[in-house]
C-alpha cells in the first residue's frame, strides 16, 4: 500500500476545512457514469491514504453528522483529524463492504493513530454521505486460540434473496441470548459444528464461547448487552450495533455475522469503550439517529 504524500494529504485536509469541494465537477461525472454508495464510502476512507480529493465531494458539506466522539461534528471535524495525523502514517485496507438501503457497511483494517480495525456505517441522502457511525479496536498482535484474526475469513456476498431472514435471525439472537440471557436457547441461532470466531480472545465453536465467558466470570468481568440500536444486512452478512457495559464501564458493541442455510456460522466485532461526556467532541451521541 503506498503512503499518503504530505503535499496531497495537506491539501485534502485544507479542501475539507474550507468545503471547498471539487463536488460539482465530481457529480457531474457520476451522471455519466453512476458510482454507488458502496463505492463512495470505500473511495472516501481510502482517501484518508491517498489523498483523493474528489472523494470528499461524496460527503454533503452542509448536512454531515458525526457519531464518533472523538472527533468534531461536521466535515470540518474530519477534516481536523487528518491534519492532526502524523504525515504518511495513514493506512485504509476495506476488506468487506455491504449495502442495506441508504446505509454502507465497512469492515477496515486501519492504520490510524494506531493499527485499529473498524466497522464504519454510512447514512446516504441523494447520493450524498450525512451521517456517520463507527467502532474501532486496537489490532490485535496475535491470531486468536484458533488461528484466526480479527479481519480474515469469508468476504464474498451471497444469498441475496436471504437477506431479510438473515436480518431477522441476528436481531433474535441479540435479544434472546445477548440481552436477555437466555443461553439455553443458543442452538436455535448458530451452528455449534461450524461456527467461526474472530474475536482475538475466543476459539471458535459454542466450547469458545463457554469457555470465554467462565474464564470473564472467575475474573469478575461482566460483559452486558442492554439494547441492540440497528441491525443492517446484505444477503450473508449482518451487522449488530448494540449498547451496553464491559467490566463495569460504558461500551459500543458492533458484532458481524455471517449467517449460512438459516444458522450463524462466522462472528467478527470491535468493542470500544464509551468515554464521559465532558469528553465528547461533538453531542450527537453514539448511538444518536440509529
Amino acid at each position: 500500500m503506498m503512503k499518503i504524500s504530505s503535499l496531497r494529504f495537506s491539501v485534502l485536509a485544507s479542501l475539507i476545512l474550507s468545503s471547498s469541494v471539487v463536488s460539482t465537477a465530481t457529480l457531474a461525472n457520476d451522471a455519466v457514469q453512476p458510482v454507488s454508495n458502496q463505492a463512495k464510502a470505500i473511495a472516501l476512507l481510502n482517501s484518508i491514504e491517498t489523498g483523493d480529493q474528489t472523494a470528499v465531494a461524496y460527503v454533503n458539506p452542509t448536512q454531515y453528522t458525526q457519531h464518533n466522539l472523538a472527533v468534531a461534528d461536521g466535515l470540518a471535524g474530519f477534516g481536523e483529524v487528518l491534519q492532526a495525523l502524523p504525515k504518511g502514517s495513514a493506512k485504509v485496507d476495506v476488506k468487506r463492504s455491504f449495502t442495506d438501503g441508504d446505509y454502507v457497511v465497512t469492515h477496515t483494517a486501519y492504520n490510524f493513530f494506531g493499527p485499529k480495525v473498524g466497522f464504519d456505517l454510512f447514512r446516504f441522502e441523494n447520493g450524498l454521505i450525512v451521517e456517520h457511525w463507527d467502532n474501532l479496536t486496537v489490532t490485535a498482535s496475535t491470531p486468536n486460540p484458533s488461528g484466526h484474526t480479527q479481519l480474515d475469513g469469508v468476504t464474498q456476498i451471497t444469498d441475496l434473496d436471504q437477506t431479510k431472514a438473515n436480518k431477522q435471525l441476528v436481531k433474535d439472537f441479540v435479544v434472546t441470548i445477548l440481552v436477555n440471557g437466555q443461553m439455553d436457547k443458543i442452538g436455535q441461532f448458530i451452528d455449534a459444528d461450524n461456527y467461526i470466531q474472530h474475536n482475538p480472545n475466543i476459539a471458535d465453536g459454542l466450547a469458545g464461547l463457554s469457555e470465554a465467558f467462565a474464564a470473564m466470570a472467575k475474573q469478575g468481568i461482566k460483559m452486558v448487552y442492554d439494547k441492540n440500536h440497528k441491525i443492517v444486512g446484505q444477503g450473508n452478512f449482518v451487522l449488530s450495533i448494540s449498547e451496553g457495559s464491559l467490566a463495569g464501564q460504558p461500551t459500543s458493541f458492533y458484532d458481524l455475522f455471517r449467517v449460512a442455510d438459516g444458522k450463524i456460522v462466522e462472528h467478527w466485532d470491535t468493542i470500544e469503550t464509551i468515554p464521559a461526556k465532558s469528553e465528547w467532541k461533538n453531542q450527537n451521541g453514539k448511538f444518536g439517529g440509529l
